[in-house]
């Protein structure tokens, strides 16, 4: 059976040809949700199909992806070999890994109209495959429950498409953090603030099409994850897992009265509704994500700026930086994560010692990643640093005392 899987293009580059290659995130374990009909049981609104790890990561599914061509959306037919040069747009290479949960394959596109697609907002990878579908109805490790098992999953191509089943399940590249960067800084650069340019990193919903367009980035997988839920609970008419959408802080509030319909009538929603339903939270949640990168790396440039500014004020005045003290402060409300309310009000001395946060992470100032900081540390962040010169001190020493 034929089947198709969906990750995000993140972190492209070109090469001196003009050739664009990356790396990619593709094809994940877990369950996804397929309309009955996508799977040969028309009679069923709703299918949940199991991709275990042991046939995900199986050596010959692996194998399969090398060398495979990459497609301009998914073809009608197979791609073989009498088709081949009438499809193609590029290829997978060899070195396919395992990722977490996903597999990441490297690609080339040699095409230079799909590489303007892509550079166009055109940045989701779709793998074309087939398996063997076993209805064997079971539960994963995790406690989901499932109808079927993908089995000997074999990849035809993989295919550049606008945008697939549940959005972008991929975390953001180096490549594409400083795409978001120069962004951020050009938009700063205009006068715009961040919500303008959270929409530049994101892209817009085109009117016409109802999708979004143009962006950088789009959900992380556990974003994805709900999208997906959400979709599976709706198309069935699970009562419960409706009832949750509805607690969903940003789903489009405007379809709540046709849910709760729903969920009085014990009844699933019709398909295009849901399209629409969950196209509308996965717009939301990718305009989410951008603001957060956008206040993130705006609070964080702030922060580097400030602590650079004082260190050059020192220089200046050719005054001793072990006369500084610096204090770390948070914000003070419910939402400062637990380890900056352990380091609110710590102090160390100079410009170069950092604060130690519990977790063990290393910063200067809130927002600093140069000395290993991670994301939980980061994203966010709304604390900062005051900055002390003991004059009294100072004063003291020259003195000779």
């Amino acid at each position: 059976m034929k089947f198709t899987d969906l990750a995000p293009i993140a972190g492209t580059r070109r090469t001196a040809d003009g050739y664009l290659v990356a790396d990619v995130r593709t094809a994940r374990t877990g369950i996804q949700v397929y309309a009955g009909h996508e799977v040969g049981k028309p009679e069923l609104q709703v299918v949940k199909v199991y991709r275990p790890e042991d046939q995900v990561f199986d050596k010959a599914s692996l194998g399969s992806y090398a060398h495979k061509p990459v497609t301009n959306d998914h073809p009608d037919v197979a791609v073989t070999a009498d088709n081949w040069k009438a499809l193609s747009v590029g290829q997978i290479g060899d070195e396919v890994a395992r990722d977490g949960e996903f597999v990441r394959v490297p690609l080339v596109v040699m095409d230079g109209a799909t590489i303007g697609d892509i550079e166009g907002g055109k940045r989701e990878l779709s793998a074309g495959y087939t398996c063997d579908l076993a209805w064997e109805p079971g539960t994963t490790p995790e406690g989901e429950t499932y109808d079927a098992i993908q089995k000997d999953i074999r990849i035809n191509h993989v295919a550049i498409v606008q945008r697939g089943r549940a959005g972008s399940e991929a975390r953001i590249t180096e490549d594409t953090k400083q795409m978001a960067r120069e962004r951020i800084e050009a938009g700063y650069a205009k006068g715009q603030g961040p919500n303008t340019i959270a929409l530049d990193i994101a892209g817009r919903v085109n009117r016409v099409t109802g999708r979004r367009e143009g962006g950088l980035l789009g959900m992380t997988s556990q974003l994805a994850r709900t999208v997906e839920n959400a979709r599976a609970a709706l198309l069935s008419g699970d009562v419960e897992g409706m009832k949750h959408y509805l607690t969903l802080t940003r789903r489009d509030k405007r379809f709540d009265r046709q849910i709760a319909k729903a969920i009085r009538e014990g009844k699933p929603l019709p398909a295009d509704a849901v399209q629409k339903i969950t196209g509308r939270l996965a717009d939301r949640y990718v305009q989410l994500r951008a603001q957060t990168i956008a206040r993130t790396e705006t609070q964080s440039s702030v922060h580097a700026a400030k602590h650079e500014a004082y260190q050059q004020g020192l220089d200046r005045a050719g005054r001793d930086a072990s006369m500084v003290t610096r204090r770390w402060r948070s914000v003070g409300d419910g939402r400062v994560r637990h380890t900056h309310q352990v380091l609110n009000a710590e102090e160390v001395t100079g410009m170069d010692l950092p604060f130690q946060s519990p977790s063990g992470a290393m910063m200067r100032f809130p927002g600093d990643t140069s000395l290993g900081a991670g994301a939980a540390e980061i994203i966010g962040c709304r604390c900062h640093v005051e900055y002390n010169f003991d004059f009294a001190e100072e004063y003291a020493r020259s003195r000779g005392r």
